[in-house]
């Protein structure tokens, strides 16, 4: 059941690493198992979904104050690769597979960002929950349409249930055969690498409230061939390495976009009580609760004595480049900080898979914390952003409860299907959480608005 392509000679990789849930020939001769699984990604539909689901901005928004094309989630997922791929490749790991790895972090993220994860966690409370991370991992093993296979040749231990589906395959598939679809069909690396959070729903390892969780439990059996021979809750090298690409890419270009459309003033960070809503902000949703606010004026203070950093910003040319150029200095900064750490405790080797653990300077952090909480403080907070988010709420709602009243109606073809095939209420309504799920910002209003009537 498990396909595996040859690794290049000196490759750190084993077999175990680059075996597929279903064995598939090469199409190509010549590429690795990690460079097809990422082509897959790029090649997917929920890759190009991304291009219209929040960020932070809405997509297609325009107003004086926001860039027309602001970032959205694929335009992150994109610079979170780019950073992923170099500081993997500058740690030993596969290029491709930490890159595969950052493309399809977010894949599973619902419209509205995180507004939209939370209504659809209420939505799904009984039955089992939303987490975008879980969604991520159930995409990429199911949902996203690439390969399916005989059910009779999937092995019953790793069989994910409720993923067996009647389809009408005719003389390719033998006629009317029972399918099964395995999504992607990437290597047990990559979806291990992708895996943000390796446990299931009130699993956290030193947190059992905390609504941080990779894998639902109808996803566990694929999560656990994707484990298999994995520490229990610890994460490989190559997916710590893409959590902190994720975090540089997110608290860097948020900085950013606040600079640019003119909510951060540069001048304001030196103001005492400015400082004391950031330090609040910060503490307890970016750094532990028991962290010093001095320990964050010591951080913003080493930034802002930086000669690349911003003190002001007039969206001239000249501006737009020194800009940019901060930005590039603060990836640049938080990369080197991780690599130099790393590379000082394991030394100059490869490091790969379970041989190693990325560290990064406490320093690093507490600044990388620091600018997610000026972007969350002067961006997201702002009166406009929560009246748009709790419209985003009732939409989603609204949506949500009008799916579950008519039902098959208002599903895409894949969705009806599953929904028609389900096996009881709890298995229909993770259907239309699928559903959701899916859809861009835009395509979520759309159907409200075509179920419901209302704008």
């Amino acid at each position: 059941m498990e396909g595996i392509t040859a690794p290049h000679d000196g490759s750190p990789y084993d077999e175990a690493d680059i075996r597929r849930f279903s064995a598939e020939p090469d199409k190509r001769p010549g590429r690795t198992a990690f460079q097809r699984d990422r082509a897959r990604v790029l090649h997917s539909s929920a890759l190009r979904r991304l291009a219209g689901k929040t960020q932070v901005v809405t997509p297609g928004s325009q107003s004086q104050e926001w860039d027309a094309s602001p970032r959205t989630r694929l335009t992150h997922s994109l610079e979170c690769a780019q950073v992923g791929r170099e500081l993997g490749a500058a740690l030993g790991c596969d290029p491709d597979l930490v890159e595969t790895a950052c493309l399809s972090h977010d894949m599973g993220h619902p419209p509205f960002g995180h507004n939209g994860e939370q209504v659809l966690n209420d939505f799904a409370k009984d039955c089992g929950g939303f987490e975008g991370n879980a969604q991520s991992l159930r995409l990429l093993t199911r949902i996203e349409p690439k390969r399916f296979v005989r059910a009779d040749s999937v092995t019953p231990e790793i069989t994910t249930p409720g993923a067996e589906a009647d389809i009408e395959a005719g003389a390719a598939a033998g006629g009317g055969a029972r399918l099964v679809s395995v999504g992607l069909n990437l290597t047990r690396a990559v979806l291990d690498a992708a895996t943000k959070y390796p446990w299931p729903q009130g699993a956290h390892p030193t947190d059992p409230d905390s609504v941080k969780f990779g894998v639902y439990g109808d996803d566990l059996p694929v999560f656990e061939w994707a484990r298999r021979g994995a520490p229990p809750n610890r994460t490989c090298f190559e997916a710590q390495v893409m959590d902190w690409a994720d975090d540089v890419a997110y608290c860097v270009h948020d900085f950013e976009d606040g600079l640019h459309a003119g909510h951060v003033d540069p001048g304001a960070l030196l103001s005492t009580p400015e400082r004391d809503e950031i330090w609040a902000v910060a503490i307890g949703r970016y750094v532990p609760h028991d962290t010093d606010p001095d320990q964050l004026a010591a951080a913003l203070d080493r930034l802002m004595a930086q000669e690349w950093w911003p003190h002001g910003y007039d969206g001239t040319a000249v501006a737009q480049a020194r800009l940019k150029d901060a930005t590039s200095q603060l990836i640049g900064r938080f990369c080197l900080a991780a690599e130099g750490a790393t590379r000082a405790q394991y030394g100059t080797g490869r490091l790969t898979r379970y041989g190693a653990s990325l560290v990064v300077p406490r320093e690093a952090r507490d600044e990388c914390a620091v600018l997610k909480a000026v972007a969350h403080r002067y961006v997201m907070q702002r009166a406009d952003q929560e009246s748009l988010r709790a419209d985003q709420r009732i939409v989603l709602a609204e949506l949500a409860w009008t799916l579950t009243a008519r039902a098959p109606e208002g599903l895409d073809p894949q969705f009806r299907a599953l929904f028609e095939t389900a096996s009881d209420d709890r298995a229909r309504k993770r259907v239309i959480v699928d559903q959701i799920a899916s859809l861009t910002d835009a395509a979520a209003r759309s159907l409200h608005t075509a179920l419901t009537g209302r704008t």
